[in-house]
Order: structure tokens, then C-alpha cells, then sequence
């Protein structure tokens, strides 16, 4: 069992600002970290192999070099190997591009060990579309299921897994044939504490780092800002809500004061 987890450097939306001129994201406000979803990604194909006896786990990135970081993480929580595709003819992808790039790292990992099944984290928390999970599987012509909150069972005999995924109004039941892509939200597990070896692994760990050059048959018209036909117009702040009325004197005061201002405010209720 061949497990690949897409995982990606995000900023820290705690802190993350953005800039009053430009109105974009000032990434160097905040430190990058393992996009949250996707750790718990990571931990599902761990727990997965811990059920079945046995499997092996490959972690896959786009970014810049430093983006090595998130697959060192990946290996702590228990991955065996990672891959990071580095190029700057991958910059200012769109998720289009992006999935375009990840599937075909996907295709040359498949050749040199088959893939069984592709995980993902719901969406990164810089983006939150939720797009480049299912575009891959489009990509590579296999099964997606999103919103997956437990992998109930895999059957290695028939190539199948049963899983669990959210709905807006309940919960659905799936089974799917392998390979297949799952995205995971965050309550599919917990993170659990990485072990000694683990970090000891992580912090002596090489990740394979190609090129542009590396992947086969790749349409350099799909890659990067080229292969993006989204454009980001505008990004800025939602307004600072204003500042209630603060209510004095007796109840009975109180309530004359809180009927003059919904008088006042009665268009908001459609009131004539």
C-alpha cells in the first residue's frame, strides 16, 4: 500500500497582515508553517498503515526551496520519504497550474513505486478553495472524495476503501475504488506527538528536490503564471464594525432608549 500526501508551506493566518498599499498578503509577516489540514492528512495515512500492518508513505510539495521545511515536518509525524518540486517556472500558479504540476510529479512517482491512494488536506488556509485536490484526480483520471472526516475500511483484495465525508445536511457513506484522492478535514484524527526517532529522522532527513526538467512530458504553457487564467483583482480588510449604544439609567428607561433606536433603525427590519 502506497500512500502519496500533498502537503504545502502555508503563512500563519494568526498573525499574517496585508498590506495597506498593495492590498495583497504580506507573506514575510508571518512564519511558515505545514498547512494545518494537511498535517492532519499526513497523521491519516499514518494511521492507516498502522491498521493495515503495513504500507509506505511518500509526502509531495510545490513551493520555493525552503518549502523543504513542511516535508521535515511530514517525516516527523511519520512519513518515509518526500518530494519537493522547486522551479520558477511553477511561480504564480493558480490552482489550475498547480494541480497541473503536482499531477504530473504524481505520474513520475507512480512509475518508480504505484500509487494506491492520494491524500490531501481540505484546503490551504492562504486560499481556501479547495480546488487543486480535485483537479488532480481529474488530472490523473481517478476517483476523488472530499470532505472525508473517517476511513472507515480498506479492502487490499479489492481495491476498494469505504469512507465517511461531511455534508451540509448530514453525512454520506462511499466506497471507492483504489487508486482514488481523499481530501480530509480536521476532524478525520488527531495529531498525535511525534516519537524521538521520528525527529531525530526528520532533522537528518534529504527530501528529493526536482526541477521543472525532472517531470516527464510537461506543457510548460500550464505551468505557473502562464498556465493561471485566475486573476486576483483585489484583496483588502472587511470593515471595523462600528460601536454599539450603550443603554443608561433604569429598565424601564433602558427600553424607551432600545425602541427610539430600532425607530430610528426600522428600514433595517422592513418595518413601514
Amino acid at each position: 500500500m502506497h500512500i502519496v500526501v500533498c502537503v504545502k508551506q502555508v503563512p500563519d493566518t494568526k498573525i499574517i497582515k496585508i498590506n495597506p498599499k498593495t492590498n495583497t498578503l504580506d507573506r514575510r509577516s508571518a512564519p511558515a508553517i505545514l498547512n494545518p489540514y494537511d498535517a492532519h492528512a499526513v497523521q491519516e495515512a499514518v494511521r492507516v498503515r498502522r491498521k493495515l500492518g503495513e504500507g509506505e508513505i511518500s509526502v509531495l510539495s510545490m513551493g520555493p526551496p525552503q518549502a523543504t521545511a513542511v516535508i521535515k515536518k511530514s517525516i516527523e509525524i511519520g512519513a518515509d520519504a518526500g518530494y519537493l518540486i522547486t522551479d520558477r517556472a511553477f511561480a504564480g500558479a493558480d490552482t489550475l497550474a498547480t494541480s497541473y504540476a503536482l499531477s504530473k510529479a504524481l505520474e513520475k512517482i507512480s512509475k518508480e513505486n504505484k500509487i494506491d491512494m492520494v491524500i490531501c488536506g481540505k484546503h490551504a488556509i492562504d486560499g481556501d478553495t479547495g480546488q487543486v485536490g480535485p483537479g488532480m484526480a481529474r488530472r490523473l483520471d481517478i476517483p476523488p472524495v472530499t470532505n472525508v472526516i473517517e476511513v472507515c475500511e480498506i479492502n487490499e483484495n479489492n481495491k476498494t476503501v469505504l469512507v465517511k465525508r461531511k455534508l451540509s445536511n448530514g453525512y454520506e457513506l462511499l466506497q471507492v475504488k483504489m487508486p482514488c484522492l481523499l481530501t480530509v478535514e480536521k476532524e478525520v484524527n488527531q495529531i498525535e506527538y511525534s516519537p524521538l526517532t521520528n525527529m531525530i529522522n526528520a532533522a537528518r532527513y534529504e527530501p528529493n528536490i526536482w526541477s521543472v526538467n525532472d517531470l516527464d512530458q510537461v506543457d510548460r504553457s500550464q505551468l505557473g503564471l502562464k498556465g493561471s487564467p485566475t486573476i486576483v483583482g483585489k484583496m483588502f480588510t472587511p470593515p471595523k464594525l462600528e460601536g454599539g449604544h450603550m443603554l443608561d439609567g433604569t429598565p424601564d428607561a433602558q427600553v424607551a432608549q432600545l425602541m427610539d433606536v430600532l425607530a430610528e433603525r426600522k428600514e433595517l427590519f422592513n418595518v413601514k
